[in-house]
């Protein structure tokens, strides 16, 4: 079976979904990164798997739930911290980020026979999923993040190494109060939802202009 990683950063004030910021407080935006790592959390917990790992960058909370091992971030750059995760799996395996709340366990249940790779496109030019059959850190490594090419540069690495890759479906990643309404309203019934009505009943704006950052975190 597959293993699911999920690479995360602790949800606290100020070092998450700065984006968010205006217009929502950092206090709101980390709760809002909170409801969408447990909202993800629950999706791989409900998903089949040898071995559910939540790759952290921090502490993990009261939002984790059992069932999962919790490795440390290691340094570097987005890349290196990708390549990493997945150096520490001996099989197949499937990482994905904390900004997809409205992800299902439907989608995570990936089958590699007859590939080599699955790669899940996001809207904004990144990639929120990947999943690799054989595990190699050198597929990841020099990827440039966070641009809007990240993911077409990303795919034609797979492809360059002669891997037979299946595509999932694309998902929009939460940058922005735009992409976070939208995203509650393809799952209003998650916790991303319901936290995101109780910060919209605070007074904060629906939605917030400007260009959004690439790739998964």
């Amino acid at each position: 079976m597959t293993t699911l990683l999920v690479i995360a950063k602790e949800p606290r004030p100020g070092r998450v979904k700065t984006r968010l910021t205006p217009p929502f407080t950092p206090g709101e935006a980390a709760e809002l990164a909170e409801a969408a790592l447990a909202d993800t959390l629950h999706a791989v917990a409900a998903a089949p798997a040898s071995r559910r790992v939540l790759v952290l960058d921090g502490a993990p909370g009261p939002w984790l739930p059992p069932g999962f091992d919790v490795v440390a971030q290691c340094a570097g750059g987005l890349d290196e911290r990708l390549a990493q995760a997945f150096a520490g799996c001996a099989g197949p395996a499937l990482l994905i980020g904390m900004d997809t709340p409205q992800v299902t366990p439907e989608l995570l249940t990936v089958d590699f026979a007859g590939c080599d790779a699955w790669f899940g496109p996001a809207e904004d030019g990144g990639f929120w999923a990947l999943g690799l059959a054989y595990p190699d850190p050198a597929l990841l490594r020099g990827v440039p993040m966070s641009t809007p090419v990240t993911g077409a540069v990303q795919r034609e690495r797979l492809a360059a190494a002669g891997l037979r890759v299946r595509d999932l479906p694309s998902l929009r990643d939460v940058d922005t109060a735009a992409d976070a309404h939208a995203v509650a309203a393809l799952a209003p019934r998650g916790r991303f939802a319901a936290r995101l009505a109780r910060c919209q009943a605070a007074g904060a704006p629906a939605t917030e202009p400007g260009p959004r950052p690439v790739g998964p975190r």
